[in-house]
């Protein structure tokens, strides 16, 4: 008997983990003022009752959530969509049934203004007749504030044929962020044969075939679009690529793969140019 009971004991199935009533999934957990991360939260209803007005409740300690990030959204909830109550933030879901689950993906950004530090995000289920436990989450780390700007350049350029074909070069300078750029320099150069005729934001460099197109100040996610044309006369015929590289920029730029472009052009004869 004891040999059969054993048996029995090792067919048996493991029993399964009970379905916790709030879960959690948090990507990324270290962040930097001004970056979002989502929260994925998972509400499970293991009463036997209608939890009515049921809601996804996040805090954070000892740091209070709403002190260090804003709510961009969250998905699958009613029209009353998510909200502050206090110092937590909460979807909500309507009345959710006995054995019922809902799940919503908090997109939050981290506030300007929070210092570097840790938190633990909590989370619970809520509603109007029935409040379920606090869970720990992960630990939140918020680190220095990123202090560089990726400019990225890039070069267009339009022909015009004539008695003295002439090609316009367009640069725009984007700045991607995350931070605000200064001193911004991009140094273009354009094909021999060809003579600087004029420029916007662009200034030709004496005895040479460069070009300084300076930008004061780009704010994270803004745009400049220096110009400048070169003539080639009628006599112009050939391939003719221009060149367009940053040169400085303050803070520094983490990205050197964007800082250049090129852009070629073509003359059959000066009085007919394409780009």
């Amino acid at each position: 008997m004891a040999a059969l009971a054993t048996a029995f004991l090792a067919l048996a199935p493991a029993a399964q983990a009970d379905t916790p009533t709030s879960s959690v999934g948090v990507s990324p957990t270290t962040v930097v003022p001004g970056q979002t991360f989502t929260v994925t939260q998972t509400i499970h209803n293991d009463r036997d009752f209608t939890v009515t007005f049921a809601k996804a409740a996040i805090y954070g300690t000892p740091t209070a959530i709403t002190d260090v990030v804003d709510v961009v959204s969250c998905t699958n909830t009613t029209a009353v969509g998510c909200f502050q109550a206090g110092s937590s933030y909460r979807a909500a879901f309507g009345d959710l049934e006995a054995g019922g689950t809902k799940t919503t993906v908090w997109t939050l950004r981290v506030k300007d203004t929070a210092a570097p530090g840790q938190f633990t995000l909590q989370h619970q289920f809520v509603g109007d007749n029935y409040s379920f436990e606090t869970f720990d989450g992960p630990v939140i780390t918020i680190g220095s504030p990123v202090t560089n700007a990726d400019v990225k350049v890039a070069l267009g350029a339009t022909g015009h044929g004539g008695l003295n074909a002439r090609i316009d070069y367009a640069l725009t300078v984007t700045n991607i962020g995350p931070s605000a750029a200064t001193g911004i320099r991009v140094v273009a150069t354009f094909p021999a044969g060809l003579s600087f005729a004029s420029g916007s934001g662009c200034a030709h460099v004496s005895g040479t075939r460069t070009v300084n197109c300076d930008v004061a100040s780009l704010a994270s996610g803004a745009s400049a679009t220096p110009k400048f044309s070169v003539n080639g006369g009628l006599l112009a015929v050939g391939s003719y690529t221009a060149t367009a590289r940053r040169t400085a920029s303050s803070p520094s730029d983490p990205n050197p793969a964007n800082d250049s472009a090129s852009k070629t052009c073509a003359a059959l004869t000066g009085l007919i140019v394409t780009c």
